[in-house]
């Protein structure tokens, strides 16, 4: 019932907050080039046939998960190699962490001049902006295995990699689902970037489309959906590690 409650006032809230959206747009007249209201917003949605938003969002989508999932499949032994060797760290690391301060929109047009404007060039960006969190998040939780059950390990003679896949990968859900967490989201403002740049279709595109042709109500519809798009993975993230991962949440994050 408390649960219940908690959400039922969280609808209230937004409902309560699109409602002044739109009576203040009314009752002071803002053009709709500026701030569009709900409504429009709606009205616009609704005027994009079907197939275009599913061919649109499929294009985001194969991007973002296309990236979200290469970078995992690299990030995670390469984090393991990191915590066993200290100079592969030190090699490593500050590469890494050039790459993620870099902005991904200024390297964003030299990938796509040398690789191309097909998906590929769009998934590399998208890999760049998700790869860190993972990296980092793994390599801290399996840091942060407790002393005594690596002793323990060691003491009964346990080879290295039972250690690290039964021992410190456990240990460190927690933290690698927080960094899935915040790579998802990074990988849909990845594919977003690569669409500004060079794309045919996608979300981003249709909200650069739409901006260019002063379309300002399909815009914001395009940039609502995306935002729900971008929501919904993240829950997925979180679904699936109650569902497959359900002892991780009692770690500490």
């Amino acid at each position: 019932m408390k649960t219940l409650l908690s959400r039922l006032w969280i609808l209230l809230f937004w409902l309560a907050l699109v409602a002044v959206w739109e009576i203040s747009c009314r009752v002071w007249a803002v053009p709709e080039f500026i701030l569009p209201m709900p409504s429009a917003i709606w009205q616009a949605f609704l005027d994009v046939e079907f197939n275009r938003w599913m061919a649109h969002l499929w294009a985001t989508l194969r991007v973002a998960l296309s990236g979200f999932f290469i970078s995992l499949a690299i990030s995670l032994p390469l984090a393991i190699v990191m915590l066993r060797s200290a100079t592969i760290k030190k090699l490593l690391y500050p590469m890494l962490v050039v790459i993620q301060a870099t902005p991904v929109v200024a390297v964003a047009p030299l990938i796509i001049v040398l690789v191309g404007t097909e998906d590929p060039s769009r998934i590399l960006i998208t890999c760049l902006i998700t790869f860190f969190p993972m990296v980092v998040s793994t390599i801290t939780g399996m840091s942060a295995t407790p002393d005594e059950l690596i002793e323990l390990s060691r003491s009964l003679q346990a080879p290295r990699y039972r250690e690290t896949w039964q021992i410190r990968i456990p240990y460190a859900m927690g933290h690698i689902f927080s960094g899935l967490r915040v790579a998802i989201t990074l990988a849909v403002i990845g594919a977003v970037v690569a669409e500004f740049v060079a794309a045919e279709e996608g979300l981003g595109y249709f909200i650069q489309f739409s901006t260019s042709f002063f379309k300002i109500p399909q815009a914001f519809a395009g940039l609502i959906f995306l935002a729900c798009v971008s929501l919904l993975l993240f829950k997925s993230v979180q679904w699936v590690q109650q569902l497959w991962f359900p002892w991780s949440l009692n770690n500490n994050e």
